[in-house]
């Protein structure tokens, strides 16, 4: 795949320009021409490459303010564009296209988030069967290092609506839950985040 060939070089672009940093922006919003749509929906790999070139960056900034880790993030930028070989046909135009993208990088990295809960519940259990707990480090913290820190599914309600402006109603939906429970999840972790940006550290965070 020609996209694919560019996927490194994407990537480590957008290292370099900043996406690990707490206030990076998004370029979803990008607006895709006609023509090199109809191309790559025609099977045209110029035409797929140069989506790949203007969204990719985006998406990757995306998972990996998600899921926290760059490798996953590529995971799923290249998960997201292999769908997108054949999902691109079935794309009629309801919503910008780059809204479209966001929700399908969105939905990968809820269903990561699931599959890493699961194992986590494992480990979880494992260590409470030994009377093991993992040590949490309290110092030197930081606004992103902080998120980071937080239970996956806190940090993608933090991450999904207050920096990439998705509704509760949306995050109910995917995360097959109610608005509640979202709105439920986004206080508790906002609270949590101011108590220990005012030098709070040491409380649980709630998922």
């Amino acid at each position: 795949m020609v996209a694919a060939d560019r996927h490194t070089r994407i990537m480590a672009d957008g290292s370099k320009s900043g996406v690990q940093t707490l206030a990076s922006s998004s370029s979803f919003a990008q607006v895709l021409d006609e023509l090199t749509l109809r191309r790559a929906q025609r099977g045209d790999r110029a035409a797929f490459a140069a989506i790949y070139d203007r969204f990719g960056p985006a998406c990757y900034n995306l998972a990996l303010r998600i899921l926290g880790e760059p490798a996953a993030a590529q995971d799923i930028v290249h998960e997201v564009f292999v769908r997108l070989l054949t999902g691109l046909r079935g794309y009629r135009g309801e919503a910008p296209f780059g809204a479209w993208l966001k929700r399908m990088v969105s939905n990968a990295t809820i269903d990561a988030l699931r599959a890493r809960q699961r194992i986590i519940d494992v480990l979880d259990d494992t260590l409470e069967r030994i009377g093991e707990t993992p040590e949490v480090a309290q110092q030197g913290v930081d606004a992103w290092s902080l998120l980071m820190r937080m239970p996956p599914r806190a940090r993608a309600v933090v991450i999904l609506h207050e920096m990439e402006g998705y509704t509760h109603k949306e995050l109910a939906e995917l995360f097959g839950q109610s608005e509640s429970y979202s709105k439920s999840i986004l206080s508790r972790a906002l609270s949590s985040l101011q108590r220990q940006l005012r030098g709070e550290v040491g409380g649980q965070h709630e998922e």
